[in-house]
């Protein structure tokens, strides 16, 4: 692939727009969240082993002050650092995350100096002609399947630089397929049923089996996605017939010339043995990939090895040599180094606040506000608690460490069941993970996707607003059975 720097990139959008760039946004909240630390108490929770869960986790109405640690000059700068590694520790926070988008680049890099997903995209084109848009509920489908069985999140980003030129060739955008992998997947975590770093890990912490409350989430599973598959074919299906209605028109060109070097999709030319083979070994490095994470606890580290192993592979197979191999390596790393270090600065927001000791205090005061709640307002005061905390705290797993407990309790004298609890805190953080500027899904996968976050958010706003409707709904409806 290749840049146009002088008219776009990856994470800003168009060189002349007045919006910032992605870097910009995320260094401003870090300073935002910085100056919070100066006028907002620092807190904290007392801390206890929870055996449901393996580790320490917040006590209820255990909220004390602590002596402030305002973040200065100095600490501002050292968060984007902070964001890959703890300085202090040398333990990892989104390095693992970011190396493993440069292991895919120069994965990447190595399958398109081989020529073969040319000629695949090539193929597939010709071959879907006039059936190009069933390709969406089927891959919505099986992404919202990954999502809400083991949490697929940080594993969608190999899958952008694949899908993205399918979907321009198929006479789409770049939206397109960025809405079907982020979407789909988010959707899927937003109805998780046995995701185990949502649904197990939030009923854990709230002291419930996470088989409760499983036919309400598998309802608003099934709707959620439907609404999301009819929203994102409706916005495919426009852009294919006038172009200039994309959210990304004023990209077309540059996107073209980006993800379409050297393609000619008009016409299928002829595999080689060796191409079809290297596609043989791509295709099934994803599903190892999904076999690893979702059965055999892979994570990162195990994943960045085996795209390191089939880039190897297919440099052998592809007969490229040493020096072509490792440029080709090289050459694909280098394109997605802008989002390997939007994701480390998006974590540096985290950082600040933790350090800053006020993540408790902005939880105890979400406390405060929703104690004593009737049953119906509860449960969407959760909803939106959870919502706010979640751009604070984008982890699923870890905003379930540490708002569950503090939280779920206070249903008790709602007298709401603990699982709609559960389901109000996986909704909304499902929504807000969709658009949330300090998650690195999201501001990664824009990023590959060469969509600026402003045009995300024209995109995306009415199936914002159709999702927060229909699940508030939901759990109103529950709450009142």
């Amino acid at each position: 692939m290749a840049t146009d720097l002088e008219t776009t990139d990856s994470l800003g959008g168009d060189s002349k727009s007045r919006f910032p760039t992605a870097y910009t946004i995320l260094f401003a909240l870090i300073v935002v969240m910085a100056a919070l630390t100066w006028f907002m108490p620092a807190g904290e929770y007392t801390q206890a082993m929870n055996e449901a869960l393996g580790k320490d986790a917040p006590l209820p109405g255990t909220y004390h002050v602590v002596d402030p640690k305002p973040q200065g000059l100095i600490e501002v700068l050292l968060a984007p650092i902070a964001g890959f590694y703890d300085p202090s520790e040398y333990t990892a926070n989104a390095i693992d995350v970011s190396l493993f988008v440069l292991v895919i680049g120069g994965f990447l890099g190595v399958v398109n100096a081989t020529g073969a997903v040319n000629r695949g995209i090539e193929r597939a084109i010709v071959g879907l002609k006039g059936r190009e848009k069933w390709m969406i509920p089927v891959l919505m489908a099986l992404f919202a399947l990954g999502g809400t069985t083991y949490g697929m999140a940080e594993e969608t980003l190999a899958f952008y630089p694949l899908l993205i030129p399918v979907m321009i060739a198929a006479g789409y955008d770049a939206v397109t397929a960025v809405a079907i992998i982020m979407l789909g997947a988010g959707v899927g975590v937003l109805g998780s049923t046995i995701n185990p770093f949502s649904t197990a890990i939030a009923s854990n912490a709230a002291g419930i089996p996470f088989t409760q409350g499983m036919a309400l989430r598998f309802v608003i599973l099934g709707l959620s996605w439907l609404a999301t598959v009819l929203f994102v074919m409706r916005y495919a299906e426009r852009v294919r017939k006038d172009p200039q209605r994309s959210v990304v028109a004023d990209r077309k060109a540059s996107n073209e010339a980006y993800f379409l070097k050297d393609r000619d999709v008009t016409r299928a030319t002829g595999f080689t043995g060796r191409q079809k083979l290297i596609l043989l070994v791509f295709a099934a490095t994803f599903v190892v990939m999904i076999w690893g994470v979702s059965s055999q606890g892979w994570w990162m580290a195990e994943m960045s090895a085996l795209f390191l192993g089939s880039s190897i592979v297919i440099g052998f197979i592809g007969w490229m040599g040493e020096k072509a191999m490792t440029t080709a390596f090289v050459d694909g790393a280098r394109d997605l180094l802008g989002v390997a270090l939007v994701i480390g600065l998006a974590r540096g927001i985290v950082v600040i606040m933790d350090n800053g000791m006020i993540t408790a205090t902005i939880l105890n005061y979400f406390e405060g506000k929703i104690t004593g709640m009737s049953d119906i307002a509860y449960v969407n005061a959760m909803f939106g608690t959870e919502a706010l905390l979640s751009f604070v705290v984008p982890s699923t797993s870890g905003l379930a460490v540490l708002s569950m407990p503090i939280l779920a309790p206070l249903s008790d004298f709602a007298g709401v069941g603990r699982d709609l609890a559960v389901t109000a805190f996986q909704t909304a953080i499902g929504i807000t993970n969709l658009i949330a500027p300090t998650y690195a899904v999201v501001v990664g996968g824009l990023a590959i996707g060469r969509v600026p976050y402003d045009k995300w958010l024209v995109f995306i706003w009415p199936l914002l607003l159709i999702l927060v409707v229909l699940s508030c709904a939901a759990i109103s409806i529950a709450a009142l059975v």
